[in-house]
C-alpha cells in the first residue's frame, strides 16, 4: 500500500494537468460511464462540532476507462479555524479494481481544494466571454486562492477584486498572492464593489444566506458557485439563479443537495428544467453553453467523487513512476 502526503501531492499534480483531467472525468460521468452514487452525508452532532456546522461524508466512484476506483473521506467544521485547522479535511482510498485490495492511502485535502478550482476553470473556459479580464472572489480562503490560480490559466486576468467579510483576512490574501500573480489585486469593502462590472465572479464563501443580491451582476458575467453546498444554504439571490443560463456538475446531486437550486425551485423562482445541463454534457458538446454575450451564465459547483477518484488516480500513477511516497505493507 502507497501513502502519499499533501506535500508528495503536489509534486505529482499541477493546476493544469487537473483541469484536462477534470474535464475528461465530468465528461465520462455526463456519458454515464461512471458509477458514483449520491454522496452520504452525515451530520455530527455534539460538542466535538464546535458551533453545530459539522458534516462527515462518503464518497465513492468507479471509473472504467482508467481503473480508477476508490472513495473520499471527507470532514467540514467550521469549528476548526479557531484553532488553526482547515475547516476541510479529507482521506482518499484507492483499490484495486480487479481485486478490490487497497492500493493507496493519500492526503485529500489538497486534492479537494485544486480539483474543485479545477472544474471551475472548466466552467469558465467553456462560459466565460473570451474578453472576460476582471474577476471577483468572494471569500478568502483556500477556496479563493485555488480559483485565483486556476481560473487565470484559461483567461487572461488584469484585474481581481477580493472581498471578505474580514478585512484582515482579504488584505493577507493580496498581500500573500500579489508579488506571484500577474492580475492587479485588489481588498475592496463589500461584495458589491467586488462584482459590479466583474466579467468573473467566483463564490467561495460559508454563506448560509446570499451574499450577491441580482442586480449588482453584469450581463454577460460567469458565475462560478462553490460554497453553500447544503440544501438550506445558499450564496446567491434567487433571482439571479433564475436569471443565469445554469449549469450543474451533477443534476442529481444539484437537485438534492445544492441550496442555490433547491430553495430557488421550493420558492418557485425556478423548476428543475432550468438547469441547462452537466458540465461534462457542455464539455462533450451534448448541451449549448452561452448563447449569447450578453447572456449571464453560472456553474453551481457541489463536487463529485468522479473528480476526487480522477486526481487521486493521476498523483498515484505518477508517484508509482517517480518512485515518491511510503511503501507500508499490510
Amino acid at each position: 500500500m502507497l501513502l502519499l502526503s499533501e506535500s508528495d501531492i503536489r509534486q505529482l499534480i499541477s493546476m493544469d494537468d487537473l483541469i484536462e483531467v477534470m474535464q475528461t472525468a465530468l465528461i465520462e460521468y455526463s456519458r454515464g460511464r461512471v458509477e458514483q452514487p449520491l454522496r452520504t452525508i452525515l451530520d455530527v452532532k455534539g460538542a466535538t462540532a464546535g458551533d453545530g456546522h459539522a458534516f462527515f461524508g462518503v464518497m465513492p466512484a468507479h471509473i472504467p476507462k482508467s481503473g480508477a476506483l476508490g472513495t473520499k473521506l471527507v470532514t467540514v467544521f467550521s469549528s476548526n479555524l479557531a484553532i488553526g485547522l482547515p475547516s476541510h479535511l479529507a482521506t482518499i482510498v484507492l483499490l484495486d479494481e480487479t481485486t478490490g485490495a487497497l492500493m493507496a492511502v493519500m492526503d485529500g485535502r489538497f486534492i479537494t481544494e485544486a480539483r474543485t478550482a479545477a472544474v471551475s476553470a472548466v466552467s469558465a473556459r467553456l462560459l466565460a466571454r473570451e474578453d472576460a479580464s476582471v474577476m471577483a472572489i468572494v471569500g478568502s480562503g483556500v477556496q479563493a486562492r485555488s480559483h485565483l490560480l486556476a481560473i487565470s490559466r484559461v483567461r487572461t486576468i488584469s484585474e481581481v477584486r477580493v472581498w471578505s467579510p474580514s478585512a484582515s483576512r482579504r488584505r493577507a490574501f493580496v498581500d500573500e498572492l500579489q508579488p506571484s500573480a500577474t492580475a492587479r489585486l485588489v481588498s475592496v469593502d463589500s461584495a458589491e464593489a467586488a462584482v459590479r462590472g466583474a466579467a468573473i465572479v467566483v463564490l467561495a464563501t460559508a454563506a448560509r444566506e446570499p451574499v450577491i443580491a441580482n442586480e449588482w451582476i453584469a450581463d454577460g458575467t460567469h458565475i462560478a458557485a462553490v460554497g453553500a453546498c447544503r440544501p438550506d444554504q445558499r450564496e446567491m439571490d434567487p433571482r439571479l439563479v433564475a436569471r443565469a443560463r445554469t449549469f450543474v456538475d451533477s443534476r442529481t446531486g444539484a437537485l438534492a443537495e445544492a441550496g442555490d437550486i433547491v430553495l430557488a425551485i421550493r420558492e418557485g423562482c425556478i423548476d428543475a428544467s432550468h438547469i441547462a445541463g452537466e458540465l461534462g454534457a457542455l464539455a462533450g458538446g451534448e448541451v449549448a453553453g452561452r448563447t449569447a454575450n450578453s447572456e449571464v451564465t453560472l456553474f453551481k459547483s457541489l463536487g463529485m467523487a468522479v473528480e476526487d477518484v480522477a486526481a487521486a488516480h493521476l498523483a498515484y500513477v505518477r508517484a508509482a513512476e517517480r518512485g515518491l511516497g511510503r511503501g507500508i505493507p499490510l
